[in-house]
């Protein structure tokens, strides 16, 4: 399993993207994204989706370089129709206009539909906090293929629907929180997969509602189960409720579409700090909070308290040093993908 610098994959992600029929533009904000969720340890997000994405453009599922429409519009609010654009690109586009209204307004919401997949959530929220705000942002596939059975069920009813929120502080590291409302996103299972290793129990049930370990049984009719373990209504109950903004709220309504075409729905709302607090205050406040939290004495078997998104912070700083390891699955396909297109030689393989 190779250790690839993030350079690399940046520029293998992008021509491969743009060979695909991305914009040079698209394709930059793909990879930005993509392979910062490898950066921070959630290569379930990260290039292993690349030829996923070209797959689907291949289909007609993703239309490069597609109109960015609002529909209905208030000094407050914004609903957008991406017509099934690269959903990194609609959401960042998405993302800053929100921020822009609620510099103007303090409070703003959005609600995105008709786009492809927008990778690892806590990309946007954290554009917000970076200019002050405390943003959340919830998404959920539409009536694409489910994968999580509700608490008690047997079969997949809902997505892993996850759900982020991104705070401003002065800490090194960004405090966000980023969470798939099952007991693990879908993309980990399909990095086990390509790894050839198992998954913690809890994650799945089989075809059959017993609980299993071994991934494949996740495409073979299995589900994962919802985030709590015996207390799994209460990652049902937040599913739903992701469910209701991101995919009632935006139209795009629940079940599964026949046709089978990834549909990420999103609700985002931005929130100006300092409508609320100083903002500098809040910061301070925020860093003290976060700092109070590690001073706690670890309890048996750790040997640290983090804040939120400290270990993302931390695996970042790592892999901008030492590489993302990539499993060989995955940079085969990347290779013959790069082969088929005719630009293998051109990339940095």
């Amino acid at each position: 399993m190779p250790n690839v610098t993030a350079e690399r994959l940046t520029v293998i992600a992008k021509g491969l993207l743009i060979a695909a029929g991305a914009s040079e533009e698209e394709a930059t904000v793909i990879a930005r994204y993509n392979i910062g969720a490898n950066l921070v340890g959630h290569d379930s997000h990260g290039i292993i989706l690349i030829p996923q994405y070209i797959d689907r453009i291949k289909a007609g599922h993703i239309v490069p370089q597609a109109p960015w429409v609002i529909t209905q519009e208030t000094p407050t609010t914004t609903v957008i129709d991406g017509n099934w654009g690269f959903g990194y690109v609609v959401n960042d586009r998405a993302m800053r206009y929100t921020i822009e209204k609620a510099k103007k307004q303090n409070v703003a919401a959005t609600t995105v539909f008709h786009q492809s997949h927008i990778g690892r959530l806590a990309s946007y929220p954290l554009l917000a906090s970076a200019e002050g705000m405390i943003a959340m942002i919830t998404a959920d596939s539409g009536r694409s293929p489910k994968h999580v059975a509700p608490y008690g069920g047997a079969k997949a009813r809902l997505g892993t629907n996850p759900i982020c929120f991104a705070i401003p502080s002065n800490l090194e590291g960004p405090l966000v929180f980023d969470m798939a409302t099952s007991a693990a996103a879908a993309g980990k299972i399909n990095v086990a997969t390509a790894r050839g290793e198992q998954v913690p129990a809890g994650w799945l049930i089989d075809a059959e509602g017993k609980p299993s370990t071994d991934p494949k049984v996740l495409r073979a009719g299995g589900a994962l189960l919802p985030l709590g373990g015996t207390e799994g209504y209460k990652g049902t109950g937040l599913a739903a409720i992701v469910e209701i903004l991101s995919g009632l709220l935006t139209g795009l309504g629940f079940g599964i579409d026949p046709q089978g075409r990834h549909n990420d729905g999103c609700f985002m709302a931005v929130f100006n700090v300092a409508a609320f607090r100083d903002l500098n205050t809040f910061k301070a406040e925020v860093t003290d909070f976060a700092h109070y939290l590690k001073a706690t004495p670890p309890a048996q078997g750790f040997k640290e308290v983090y804040y939120p998104g400290e270990v993302e912070f931390l695996k970042e700083k790592d892999r901008r040093v030492n590489g993302v390891p990539i499993e060989d699955a995955t940079w085969k396909r990347l290779q013959d993908m790069a082969t088929g297109f005719g630009i293998a030689d051109k990339l940095p393989f």
